[in-house]
């Protein structure tokens, strides 16, 4: 499986090799931040994940426990939420890890042609460290309503208004990360208002 992992990753390397010779832009960028998000998915997720799910349910739990809403068991990614006498445990999964966002992040912003090395590393720390903490914040809206209005609104706390928040946050990101940019940096061209007289009428 090794051999495999690292015989695609040369031919992925090659045929970015000959698209930059090439000057193929998009297709490089296409090509690249794919190619990327599919190494780093098979090579880095299995590592990640346990540890960023009990990463994101540990944080989840600080203000939990300030608040006294919900508890979090970060040993075993799980976050404990009692309403009255109902009860109900959340489980940070693969899922619910951010992990699948955090790299997709990563390998479209490396293979932007708008910034520079020093650039994308500042952004791809900024970047992370908002998508974690959107998934934070979505984890915690999530919990507070369960723990305000019971078990009955976990589905729509969960799969429709958690989701709106955090996928929100991450367009905001997206926004000013790819899209304002581009924008601004590009060349739209030049329009000037020249004085009208009978000679150039």
């Amino acid at each position: 499986m090794t051999f495999v992992i690292a015989f695609c990753i040369i031919i992925w390397i090659y045929i970015l090799s000959v698209l930059s010779r090439a000057n193929l832009s998009f297709f490089k960028f296409l090509i690249g931040s794919v190619g990327m998000f599919i190494i780093m998915m098979v090579t880095l997720q299995g590592y990640v994940t346990v540890p960023l799910s009990r990463a994101v349910a540990a944080s989840t739990g600080i203000f939990g426990s300030l608040t006294g809403m919900f508890y979090s068991y970060y040993q075993y990614s799980l976050i404990f939420i009692q309403h009255g006498a109902e009860s109900i445990s959340l489980y940070i999964d693969y899922e619910c890890s951010g992990v699948i966002e955090l790299m997709s992040f990563s390998a479209l912003l490396w293979f932007f042609p708008l910034y520079n090395v020093i650039e994308k590393l500042a952004i791809n720390i900024t970047g992370l460290l908002w998508i974690f903490g959107s998934n934070i914040l979505r984890l915690i809206v999530i919990c507070m309503l369960v723990y305000f209005f019971g078990n009955d609104i976990f589905f729509f706390a969960h799969a429709i208004f958690g989701r709106i928040i955090f996928y929100g946050l991450s367009i905001m990101l997206y926004f000013y990360v790819f899209t304002r940019p581009q924008i601004i940096k590009q060349k739209v061209g030049k329009f000037s208002y020249g004085i009208h007289t009978p000679e150039n009428i």
